[in-house]
Order: C-alpha cells, then structure tokens, then sequence
C-alpha cells in the first residue's frame, strides 16, 4: 500500500467526527497527506446508513466524504476501547470531533483532558452553535442552520415559500472553516510547540459565508429578502430565456454590458442613460430585462452560450450534476478521481486544490466499518509513543 505523501504527510489526525462537516475537514487532511484514522461507534458514521443512492450497497454519501481513512470501531463506553481512543488521542496531532459541546468529557476525551497528556495536539471541535450556555445544548444540523441564519429566506421566488439551499451548504462551510481552523494551528505550533483548541460552529459559518446578505444587514441596517434568481447589486445576473431555455448571464461591469449589447445587436443600450452603470441598470431592471430577453429569443440557449462566451461575456446553461461534471472534464479539470487499486476503485470528485509541488494524494478508498481495526488496535496497545519522520510506528 502506498504511504501518504503530500504537505501534510507525518501528520495523524484522530478523527471522531461523522456524518459531513467534521469527516469533510478530516478527508481533506487526509487528501494532502494526513494519516487519519476514523474512530466509529460499533453501529458506524450514521451516512453508511444514508440512502439511496448506493454504490456496492454502500451509500455515495459516506463514499463521498471518507476517503483516505482508516477506520476503527470503538465503544468509548467500554473501559478498553476507551482506553485505545484515549491512547489515539495522545499520539494524535490533531483531534476533529462534532460531539455536542462537552460530549466527550466523560470519556476523558474532552480538549482539557487531551492536552495534559498531548499538549502540542491541535483539537478542533465543530458544533451548531458555539459552546456558551445559549447553543452549547442545541443539535447542530444543516437544514436547521439553513432556517435560523436567514438562508432560506433569501432562496425562493418572491413572495413564495423559503426553501432550503439544494445541499448541506453550512455543513461543507464549517468543515472548510474546520481545516483553515486547523492549519493555521499547526502552523502557530511550528513556533510555539504548542497545540490549541480550534472552535467552529455552524452558525457563525453561516453568518459568515452570507457574505453580502449578512453585511447588508450589520452594516447598512437592510433586511435582505428573497429575489428568486436575480441579485440584489447587479443586473444582468440572472437566468435569461432563450429560444429554448434560460441562459445565466453575468455582466458584472460596464465593460461586459457593453460588449453583451454589441454581440445582441443593441450597442445603444450601453448608451442609455437608465443602463450606462451598474446602479443605474440594477435600479431599472424590469425595463431592460424585457429589452434582453427580446433578442436573446433569436436563438437557442447553446447557440448564445459560445456567442457570448466568445465576446468576453461570463455566461453559462443550467446544468444537471452530471452536465457540470461533463463541463469540468471538457475544459480540462478531471474532476473525477478512481481511489484505490483496481479491485476495489471507487470514483471520487477530485480535490479542488491544486499544487505544484505537493499533490493531493488518493491512495485509500472509503473504509469499510472497522475495517483496518484490528492493525489500529494493536498499534495502540504497543503504547510507542510515534515517530512523525517514519512510517514504522503507524498503522500499516
């Protein structure tokens, strides 16, 4: 089997996290060089359990989010198994785990227990709501932070029903906050030689990645409210009906306007003292939509897209998932990866980062339930404390 390469190679990460956020963070460790190893309660990450879809009778949920793992099954409320998963705890470099705030004290396993014994581990836990006595008791899932941070009251037409966003948005958001939360940790302990505890919390995630919704709010006093497709500052930035279908368009300069209203045969428009800018066209949108939308009908969806796209206008269709990652391939991104040997590859949504140096590495397919538990538990048990510069002392 191949050995971990990569930034992150020597690293261990101790990983009891489940379901997305905390084994999204974990796998994108893992993808950069990381050992991690997956501690399961004996009934497994519940997303084995979630389907349809499968592949293999496996869920494509799981198979998703825990590549580049080994996984081992432990009850933390058995005195040996609670033992090995403290012993992990002390040897690891980096705790993720997404147990409600101080669910893991009684096992020992809490930040304040694990840094007496390992004071330079970097522990991160991620929540719905914080650790303070106002969240700390809350269960923290997407579709609830979706509703409470105002989320899916921006999505949806006007004046119809809030909906939520088409995935686990929040949750994707605090695990790439989670794995940001724990670089920059390791890289404090490279010149400190200490650990620290790294908090995230799904709705502060959330408050954060509404970007403009959320500043409109905190610093302009505006309640943002649901405008369907359109956008609030801009205009054209939206779904614009062709002969066949809509077309997104996206002229988000003056620059652009101009050369989208040369290539539809309206160079006037740029000129028109209610478009000329930005402001100016967002403030009068119901008139020049219907102005667009004339001369957009001329021809098919597919036919405007490489018109448009070929004056240096940001356009695209409105892809199925599988039209976006035929896209991905035909521009040349490979999105997909096969993970692990021939026997058992399993096709994986490539990591999106790319290194000159250091690639992403895709050496394990998603583990079966305690499938390397046997090797981790002995590991465990030979109480040898690890060597970071070799590979002896891990598990094989």
């Amino acid at each position: 089997m191949s050995q971990p390469s990569g930034p992150l190679a020597g690293l261990l990460v101790a990983d009891f996290s489940r379901i997305l956020a905390g084994p999204y963070a974990t796998m994108l460790l893992a993808d950069l060089g990381a050992e991690v190893v997956k501690v399961e309660s004996p009934a497994g990450d519940d997303t084995r359990t979630w389907s349809p879809p499968v592949r293999g009778g496996v869920s494509t949920y799981y198979l998703g989010v825990n590549r580049n793992k080994r996984s081992v099954a432990l009850d933390l409320k058995d005195a040996g198994d609670a033992d090995a998963a403290r012993e992990l705890a002390r040897r690891a470099d980096v705790l993720v785990e997404n147990f409600k705030p101080g669910g893991l004290t009684r096992f020992g396993l809490d930040y304040d227990s694990v840094s007496t014994e390992n004071p330079g581990v970097v522990y991160a836990s991620i929540s719905g709501f914080g650790s303070g006595p106002g969240g700390r008791d809350l269960p923290g899932y997407d579709l609830m932070v979706q509703a409470i941070s105002g989320l899916m009251s921006l999505t949806g037409d006007p004046g119809g029903p809030p909906y939520r966003a088409g995935i686990s948005v929040f949750d994707v958001m605090a695990g790439l906050h989670a794995t940001i939360g724990v670089l920059a940790a390791l890289q404090a302990r490279t010149a400190t030689g200490q650990g620290q505890h790294v908090e995230v919390n799904l709705l502060s995630s959330a408050l954060s990645g509404l970007v403009n919704q959320s500043s409109a709010y905190v610093a302009g006093g505006v309640v943002p409210t649901r405008m369907g497709n359109s956008h609030p500052s801009l205009f054209p930035y939206e779904p614009l009906p062709c002969a066949d279908g809509e077309l997104i368009i996206t002229a988000g300069n003056n620059g652009q306007f101009r050369r989208l209203v040369e290539v539809l045969g309206a160079p006037e428009l740029a000129e028109d003292p209610r478009f000329r800018g930005n402001e100016d066209r967002t403030a009068h949108r119901d008139e020049l939509r219907p102005l667009l939308v004339e001369r957009l009908a001329t021809r098919t969806t597919m036919e405007w897209f490489r018109v448009i796209t070929a004056a240096g206008v940001p356009c695209g269709p409105i892809n199925t998932v599988d039209g976006g990652v035929r896209f991905a391939e035909e521009v040349g991104l490979e999105p997909v990866v096969q993970v692990g040997t021939a026997d058992d590859a399993v096709p994986s949504v490539r990591n999106p980062i790319r290194f000159s140096a250091t690639p992403a590495d895709y050496r394990l397919p998603p583990p079966g339930l305690d499938e390397h538990g046997d090797e981790i538990r002995r590991w465990l048990a030979s109480r040898v404390t690890p060597d970071p510069a070799t590979d002896e002392e891990r598990p094989a």
